[in-house]
């Protein structure tokens, strides 16, 4: 099966670029399964239920969320309504949604686990290693076919769980940063690995913002605002290739394609 991971979905620029790419990769055959961060989908800030809906009937078969996963107030009762819409399972305890999601599919079923890292990010996440073990002995020890995403900032970190992850789960790919990287590989033991998937949205940008405010901004520390930008709309993500009966990972292909 050809699982598409899509990088960080970003405003308006971003959510028409995942659905018309989207729309072509499965007209083609190129891809089975869709896997989209959605996080920064809402002007550059969290998705509203209803955004993140529209990403769902665009193509999305499960979409993940991170660390802005409450930008929208809507979406902290929101994300119970519906199953395929999921946030890192190592939150703080009584956040609302789930970390994981299990999807039935023609060649079996395939789970989605989010996590997200705590390398200069916020102290109250739980250690995303200890989660990890937690959840693949625990709720997910029967599953072969499970796709993790780890949202953050620390590369160090995102590689580190994807070693640590190494022949237990199908793949670990990273999302936060907007930058993509060239490191996709298979790791030893069958798990594809990428340490970010990229943005997908303006490429005439600074991270998917207009880039004149971003760099009055470094220039003197004065707050600005910063929209997003609108040149260039781009999807940049992975696609996997899995072997459903065994869950290791066949190849990872790194992709850009702009509208």
């Amino acid at each position: 099966m050809n699982v598409l991971l899509v990088g960080d979905i970003v405003g308006k620029p971003g959510r028409n670029a995942f659905t018309q790419v989207a729309a072509q990769l499965r007209n083609e055959g190129r891809v089975d399964f869709i896997i989209a961060n959605g996080e920064n989908a809402a002007s550059g800030r969290g998705p509203t239920p209803e955004i993140a809906h529209a990403i769902l009937n665009a193509g999305a078969d499960v979409m993940i969320l991170g660390d802005h996963a409450w930008d929208s107030r809507e979406m902290v009762a929101g994300i119970d309504l519906e199953e395929r819409i999921i946030r890192p399972a190592n939150f703080p305890k009584g956040a609302p949604g789930k970390g994981w999601v299990r999807v039935d599919t023609p060649e079996g079923p395939l789970v989605v686990m989010q996590l997200v890292c705590r390398v200069f990010m916020q102290p109250s996440y739980d250690c995303p290693f200890q989660m990890a073990d937690r959840m693949l002995n625990g709720p997910l020890s029967s599953d072969k076919v499970i796709f993790v995403d780890f949202h953050g900032e620390a590369s160090s970190e995102r590689m580190a769980m994807g070693r640590f992850l190494d022949g237990r789960v199908s793949s670990v790919t990273g999302t936060h940063t907007h930058c993509q990287t060239s490191d996709n590989r298979i790791f030893p033991n069958g798990t594809a690995y990428m340490t970010d998937l990229g943005m997908t949205g303006p490429q005439d940008s600074v991270l998917g913002r207009e880039v004149e405010p971003v760099i009055k901004k470094f220039l003197t520390g004065v707050p600005q605002k910063f929209d997003v930008a609108k040149g260039d709309p781009t999807l940049e993500g992975a696609i996997v290739d899995v072997d459903m009966k065994t869950g290791k990972a066949k190849s990872i292909e790194r992709i850009r394609i702009t509208i």
